[in-house]
């Protein structure tokens, strides 16, 4: 079987970390693709020490150009406070801290392309993650016209080793030549861990592992209260001072990971089959997911709330699944766009050793009448009311019972067809 023809390409623009999978990837594209390439790394809030000496790395590596976004603000307001709104959690854990950055990172690639004159984008992602699937399908979204290189699907280098080789025999400078233990991706909201000890799922995770948030038994003997302030479903505020969407997540990692909140551990269902295992800490999201409930408790009512459960699920799998730039995303954030106004309050939390536990919640536009809830008073609530209500709210299960079938449908009596047969 021959292979598949390389297409021509005359520039790329590679989605650059600095790393040495995509340190090798710049001279591997000009090798092999015989292209000019452009480097171009996303600031998500991973950290100065991951951004320092990028540009003279990827120009010493053979780039032509090295680009740098400041992408955090937008990362915030526009990827990460729509699956707060939303309350989207992949799999009843996950809050989706690496999927929500991918198709951002991927959009300001395609901008990157077009600023200058690329004909084609390239990612460091594995053939056998979902990252891949984000990459691609945003700018199959965004521009279509774009080739797309994903090297690891192509190119022999199975392994570290292989990747140093390459990266001496093209005087490439790396810095790292020990493996680490584990796969890490990092942003401003949160750190992910995979491989090394936690393949095996029976493995409990090590304390060493774990960068930002210390452990429940080392966290404080005493709780810490922490007060936030939503407007529209938006968090504004923190202990009564008013922050930058930025500020806020910063604050809230810097508190909850000292009381050991946030940490998840996980067997997941990656979109590409097959199963993995993740821990992750996300301690201000997890902070801010749960405050956002607790204040939609008390201000949503009944129907749009249930509904609003549902509908997250399937954003969180949108998200998740690389979806992003859908017409599904967009018209499910119309909805939830329309449920926020009523989330305006504040709720007060008390953080101790990984628990968050509610403490107080307030809104002007409170659902909650105590006068409605108290035993006491007849005056709102006539009980006698509630007879009527329980005799047709259970009317079909009475009509059910007076027919004499049963309640499960699994014992119903088989139908007698013989009245139904021609003479």
């Amino acid at each position: 079987m021959n292979p598949k023809p390389k297409p021509q390409v005359k520039k790329v623009v590679l989605a650059y970390s600095g790393g040495l999978d995509t340190s090798v990837i710049v001279p591997w594209l000009k090798e092999n693709y015989g292209c000019e390439v452009v480097c171009f790394c996303a600031d998500v809030g991973q950290g100065d020490e991951d951004l320092a000496g990028l540009e003279q790395k990827a120009l010493r590596s053979g780039a032509s150009q090295f680009v740098l976004h400041d992408m955090k603000e937008e990362f915030v307001t526009e990827y990460l406070f729509p699956l707060l709104r939303m309350g989207a959690v992949y799999e009843h854990k996950y809050l989706l801290g690496t999927s929500a950055a991918r198709p951002l990172i991927a959009k300001h690639l395609v901008e990157v392309a077009h600023q200058v004159g690329a004909d084609a984008v390239a990612h460091g992602a594995t053939g056998k993650g979902n990252d891949q699937v984000r990459f691609e399908l945003t700018v199959m979204a965004l521009d279509p016209r774009l080739k797309i290189i994903a090297p690891w699907r192509e190119w022999e280098i199975r392994s570290r080793e292989d990747a140093l080789a390459y990266a001496a025999q093209h005087n490439i400078p790396v810095t790292a030549t020990i493996k680490s233990i584990y796969s890490r991706d990092s942003n401003l909201w949160h750190l992910s861990h995979e491989g090394g000890l936690l393949e095996d799922p029976w493995n409990e995770p090590e304390e060493s592992m774990y960068q930002i948030s210390t452990s429940p038994e080392n966290a404080p003997d005493e709780p810490e209260y922490v007060e936030i302030e939503f407007e529209c479903g938006n968090p504004v505020a923190v202990n009564g001072e008013k922050l930058s969407p930025v500020k806020i997540i910063e604050t809230l990692n810097a508190i909850g990971g000292a009381h050991g909140i946030g940490r998840v551990d996980l067997v997941e269902n990656r979109l590409v089959g097959m199963k993995s295992r993740g821990v992750y800490e996300t301690p201000g999201g997890a902070i801010l997911f749960f405050a956002h409930r607790e204040l939609e408790s008390l201000v949503l009512d009944r129907e749009t709330m249930h509904f609003k459960e549902m509908a997250a699920v399937k954003y969180a799998e949108l998200t998740y699944y690389g979806l992003w730039f859908t017409p599904l995303r967009e018209a499910l954030d119309a909805f939830v766009n329309a449920t926020q106004g009523p989330v305006t309050g504040t709720v007060r939390l008390k953080l101790y050793k990984g628990n968050i536990i509610s403490a107080g919640r307030k809104s002007p536009f409170s659902l909650y009448r105590e006068d409605f809830a108290t035993f006491g008073q007849e005056d709102v609530y006539d009980q006698s009311h509630a007879e009527g209500f329980i005799r047709l709210f259970g009317l079909s299960l009475k009509v059910r019972a007076l027919n004499g079938l049963p309640v499960s449908g699994l014992d119903m009596p088989k139908p007698d067809y013989s009245r139904f047969k021609r003479d």
